[in-house]
């Protein structure tokens, strides 16, 4: 097998508030469960410029962001204060996202160890959300001529709202998402394709939905890359999920999006994405075995000889 290409930076690993919710430690973790199943080359991202964050989002709220200023109607609904070393991690997921991207273009898969902010909006964040690294990365893919046509897999629990939103409208950037009807958020955006699902949805119906929905869409639209928001929480054990899936739907899931990348011989991507649960290291588990599966499937080659990688330029 050739080599995972796993993209992180030390910023991905950030201490959360005093009796928050979200799960930073799940980052470091994942490092640690990846590296016992193989090994692994780490790049190391850059801080997504300026400008390319304000070609989604607008310059108003990122200067909100970046001068530690977001006001308090905004930190509610991105559920923590945006405090300094939280506004530079921000910044660097999507930069890692956009890496990740160049690095699958070269070896057919790679992922960011974060990432998946699919509910950050044009002027504000949400969800634990503060920029969307999908979409300021999929508009720097097209913009730079990187990619002609990029499709964003979305099948995290929750509806990729923010990403439909700051990319509708694009000819040259599709959106599909699958997921919990009745889940967060409560107002849904609309994606190329969404594909709602009921409460307690489980392993067959989920991936009856899938196969049925997404091979059209690729036919339609002709991806010649794939980003994919692989969250794990639509398992049956996750905190935040209210769908039904075991192990292995997950990775029939993942399977599934590779073997369709594979078909049509686009690249793919991935980023983290939701996994929520007290037991932080099952839910780094649960991530890293989606990463594993998806480099199994995607990367066929003999390994070559990599050095650990640099920073890139963005």
């Amino acid at each position: 097998m050739g080599m995972l290409h796993l993209v992180h930076h030390p910023l991905y690993v950030s201490a959360g508030p005093v009796g928050g919710q979200f799960p930073w430690d799940k980052y470091g973790l994942l490092l640690t469960v990846l590296g016992e199943t193989g090994p692994v080359t780490l790049h190391q991202p850059e801080a997504m410029p300026r400008q390319w964050i304000e070609a989604v989002h607008e310059p108003a709220y990122v200067a909100e962001v970046l001068e530690l200023r977001v006001p308090p109607g905004k930190t509610r609904r991105i559920g923590f204060e945006v405090t300094e070393r939280l506004a530079a991690r921000a910044q660097h997921t999507p930069g890692g996202t956009w890496l990740a991207a160049k690095l699958a273009l070269q070896y057919g898969f790679a992922a960011n160890g974060a990432g998946g902010s699919h509910h950050a909006l044009s002027d504000t964040g949400a969800g634990y959300c503060i920029f969307n690294d999908l979409a300021i990365a999929a508009n720097k893919l097209v913009e730079e001529g990187d990619a002609k046509r990029v499709l964003v897999v979305d099948c995290d629990v929750h509806q990729g709202d923010g990403t439909a939103a700051l990319l509708a409208g694009r000819l040259n950037v599709a959106t599909y998402s699958i997921h919990g009807e009745k889940n967060f958020p409560a107002r849904k955006a609309r994606s190329t394709l969404d594909v709602p699902l009921p409460d307690r949805t489980g392993d067959d119906a989920y991936l009856e939905a899938l196969t049925r929905t997404l091979p059209p869409l690729i036919d339609s639209f002709d991806p010649d890359l794939i980003l994919y928001q692989a969250g794990v929480d639509p398992h049956a054990d996750d905190r935040l999920g209210r769908l039904a899936l075991s192990d292995a739907g997950l990775a029939r899931r993942d399977l599934f999006v590779a073997a369709e990348a594979k078909r049509v011989g686009a690249p793919l991507a991935s980023v983290l994405g939701g996994g929520y649960g007290n037991d932080r290291l099952l839910v780094a588990r649960r991530h890293a075995a989606t990463i594993r599966t998806l480099h199994d499937a995607l990367v066929a080659a003999p390994a070559q000889p990599v050095e650990k990688a640099a920073a890139h330029p963005i």
